[in-house]
């Protein structure tokens, strides 16, 4: 007769997810996973393997409940750059309030940290980074398309420099940025791709 898992895998993975986005892979064992999820370990290796599967089935449900629905909306939206004006706003806020403040990104965390050097973890953050690109892309295909880009912007390069600048919102937030400054910081790159005002 098979086993009967008396929990729910999801519920448990999206609380060992919180657990390494908030205090990192490295600084969690499997007796924080036991204490968080109230599971014995022999219920968490049947279902999910140890500590690294742990880890990346984490990782992946991060990338795709969290990053992947935010960047499809931006790769979508058809008001160009107020749209990535839009996507840093809600971001910094993210970020520097609410119920995840100060715990940055858990693609960006794992960036800066020594996981970076397994080789599906790092698969994991070229998707997200793929992804974020292209959709700072998209977005400003459309704000190139509605005359609100400088004429030196190049989107293509752009996207690369605001992915970037995504990721130090992330870090910076994380080790206690204020929202003010993130938010000066990402004005001004914007100012210097969009076009310029009209004469009055």
């Amino acid at each position: 007769m098979p086993d009967v898992k008396h929990f729910e895998p999801d519920a448990a993975l999206e609380t060992v997810l919180r657990l390494f986005w908030q205090q990192g892979v490295a600084s969690t064992g499997i007796q924080d996973v036991v204490a968080a999820t109230g599971l014995n370990r022999s219920s968490l290796y049947a279902t999910f393997g140890g500590k690294q599967e742990l880890y990346l089935a984490a990782l992946r449900s991060y990338l795709e409940h969290r990053s992947q629905p935010m960047f499809h909306q931006l790769a979508e939206d058809e008001r160009g750059l107020p749209a990535v004006e839009e996507f840093f706003a809600d971001l910094i806020k993210a970020r520097c309030s609410g119920e995840y403040a100060r715990w940055g990104c858990m693609v960006s965390n794992a960036h800066a940290g020594a996981e970076n050097r397994d080789e599906e973890v790092a698969r994991i953050l070229d998707q997200h980074h793929r992804g974020l690109r292209d959709a700072l892309r998209a977005a400003l295909v459309t704000a190139q398309a509605r005359g609100q880009l400088a004429d030196s912007a190049d989107p293509v390069a752009a996207a690369d420099v605001l992915a970037l600048v995504a990721y130090g919102v992330n870090l910076r937030s994380r080790a206690g940025a204020s929202a003010r400054s993130l938010k000066h910081s990402v004005s001004t790159v914007l100012e210097s791709i969009g076009a310029p005002a009209p004469a009055a």
